[in-house]
């Protein structure tokens, strides 16, 4: 009996769409993010865990499983744009907090930090992000007094082994808060940043451990600031103020090579046309608009719609806790002004194409990885949501524990004889 039940179990779960070699995802309005562009009533043909192909209509071939996604929203799954996930879990707890250096001897200037060490793919803040449609994201350190901070990783969220791409990019703040680590100055700040990248550019090779080494940057940092040079990495710059994005461009002037991407950018929108002709990609958060600070005057909410007509490509990113919010604050950035296809792009093509990984997630073209949301609707509106997320070509499990919590005490509520009356997301 025991072995009959196992065998009928196996049976059923083999019949899902989670275990599918070959999935068709049916009858959807589907964002290709590719040429293709927006699709009506198309079918996304996955086998092996690759996109395959996108057709027109809902007639599929032979040897596919089919998930119904009639009056649907699909989308490639969301990219986020600069996180920590994998990095962090409890920010007030030490032991947690993989996305915070303070000393270490390796480094002069934080570029020779790796965080792909330093992943926890079972952190539960990757399944809080990827039930929201998140399955890729930029991660990397956020808060060091180190001028760089160090190499960030492209992840798979939530994958078991999440590693897309390691050392795929490194930060660098010129910010207020960057040049008060670097002698309370801007003018010491960029001075450094000048010097360090002089030395690296006039050496050959990096100096061997054999050899006496006495330069600004240490031998870990300098082969990440040759790749840097190289435009073989990119440089992820934030800065906030109009001076120190002029500073920015002024410096991807100075190094042509450098491949830049400007992140903050609260006043950006004052010059959309330099960073569009400079060719500077940029991550905003279309909600700063507020000055935080001295940095952040003259911010926003149309930032990102001014960038974009301008002809500037524009990411959306936003703290690790916070980036399954991603689509609300897309949402807002469309009522002020942002294109709804741009939106969408801010969060799926664009940041992928800035980080280099454009053929492998951030679009649904033909061999990418079938990562794929189902929306019950506009993915930008607060009432809508993922119905089911596929990563790899295959149906994650739609819980976290978060949505655990909420089932728990809902129960609890529910028993007393109550009837919830707040909204309640599925």
């Amino acid at each position: 009996m025991k072995q009959v039940l196992i065998a009928a179990l196996a049976s059923v779960t083999l019949s899902t769409p989670a275990l599918a070699q070959k999935l068709a995802i049916v009858g959807g309005q589907v964002y290709t993010q590719t040429d293709q562009g927006v699709i009506d009533n198309a079918t996304v043909l996955i086998n092996d865990g690759k996109i395959e192909k996108i057709i027109t209509g809902t007639q599929v071939p032979g040897g596919y499983e089919q998930f119904d996604a009639k009056g649907k929203v699909v989308t490639p799954g969301l990219f986020g744009a600069m996180t920590s996930l994998g990095l962090v879990e409890v920010e007030s707890w030490a032991g947690t907090v993989d996305a915070s250096v303070d000393n270490a001897r390796i480094s002069k200037t934080g570029a020779a930090f790796d965080v792909s060490y330093a992943l926890n793919p079972d952190s539960t803040l990757m399944d809080v992000s990827r039930i929201e449609g998140v399955t890729a994201a930029a991660t990397t350190i956020s808060y060091t007094d180190y001028l760089f901070h160090g190499q960030g990783s492209i992840i798979s969220v939530g994958a078991d082994e999440p590693l897309v791409k390691r050392r795929a990019f490194i930060v660098l703040d010129v910010s207020a808060s960057a040049a008060e680590a670097s002698g309370g100055s801007r003018a010491a700040l960029w001075v450094t940043l000048e010097q360090l990248f002089n030395e690296a550019s006039v050496l050959s090779s990096v100096p061997t451990a054999d050899k006496p080494w006495h330069g600004l940057n240490s031998r870990a940092d300098l082969p990440v600031l040759k790749k840097i040079l190289a435009g073989d990495m990119p440089l992820v710059m934030h800065a906030s103020r109009k001076s120190d994005i002029l500073q920015v461009l002024a410096f991807k002037q100075r190094y042509p090579d450098i491949n830049v991407i400007l992140m903050g950018a609260d006043q950006a929108w004052r010059v959309a046309d330099k960073l569009a002709q400079a060719n500077v990609p940029v991550i905003v958060n279309p909600q700063m608009n507020l000055p935080e600070s001295f940095d952040a005057i003259g911010a926003t909410m149309q930032n990102a719609a001014i960038l974009d007509a301008a002809g500037v490509v524009v990411a959306i990113g936003m703290e690790t806790h916070n980036i399954r919010l991603a689509t609300q604050h897309a949402g807002n950035a469309v009522a002020n002004g942002l294109p709804h296809t741009s939106a969408i792009a801010s969060l799926t093509s664009n940041p992928a194409a800035m980080f280099g990984v454009s053929d492998r997630v951030g679009s649904l073209t033909v061999g990418a990885q079938a990562d794929v949301v189902v929306w019950s609707g506009d993915p930008l509106e607060v009432t809508e949501y993922a119905e089911q997320v596929f990563m790899a070509g295959e149906a994650i499990d739609m819980t976290s524990r978060q949505t655990q919590l909420r089932d728990r005490y809902m129960k609890l509520h529910q028993s007393d004889g109550a009837t919830p009356v707040q909204y309640i997301k599925p």
